[in-house]
């Protein structure tokens, strides 16, 4: 079930934002001219992702991702240019007692607010297709469609995920493609630096 409402920011003004549900197509017809609307919307839960991602898991482990110093700084050389980031998540996925890959949910910052998604990664570092779980953004929404989720199924490699020559861009939603793309190659990079096992199958 998709969850919508509208954030109604003020132009100017002392006032706070307000958040009114969305009860009609035509609601943001009356909004004010100054206000600028922002629709909010939950597409996917965590758990849907997870069976979605690892259809063959009959768990979910989560995991704590502490890193030393040095591994921060390697994830961060290998990465490259970072939007801001609110939080970061991930789990094992097994079935029995065999790893079958893990799944991160990262939000990265969009143009104004943030965008939570979905990635799931097997045992050789190969992905599968992102998920979109929430977007906030009043533009680039676009980036839930499947031709560009698509884009990262199969992918392995950091070499395999640069922003406008791997992962191409959508008109429109310029920054959100691009800012997804660098969270997903923090997290690629992640996995090599601090998950990549010596018995991790080669790509």
């Amino acid at each position: 079930m998709i969850r919508i409402c509208i954030l109604v920011k003020a132009a100017r003004g002392p006032w706070p934002a307000a958040r009114i549900p969305l009860l009609a197509s035509g609601m943001a017809a009356l909004l004010a001219p100054a206000a600028q609307v922002v629709v909010a919307a939950d597409y996917m839960s965590v758990e849907a992702a997870q069976r979605g991602l690892f259809a063959q898991a009959d768990r979910f482990d989560e995991i704590v991702l502490a890193l030393s110093p040095a591994q921060k700084v390697s994830v961060t050389g290998l990465a490259g240019p970072q939007p801001p980031h609110r939080s970061l998540r991930a789990w094992k996925a097994l079935h029995g007692g065999d790893l079958l890959g893990y799944v991160f949910v990262d939000e990265v910052l969009g143009r104004q607010d943030m965008i939570t998604y979905a990635v799931g990664m097997d045992r050789s570092g190969r992905m599968g297709p992102l998920e979109v779980l929430s977007y906030r953004e009043s533009h680039g929404g676009e980036i839930r469609g499947s031709a560009w989720r698509n884009q990262f199924d199969g992918r392995a490699g950091l070499e395999h995920l640069r922003f406008g020559t791997d992962i191409k861009n959508i008109a429109g939603a310029t920054l959100s493609c691009e800012h997804v793309t660098q969270g997903v190659r923090w997290i690629a990079a992640l996995w090599q630096v601090a998950l990549r096992t010596d018995d991790s199958p080669s790509v």
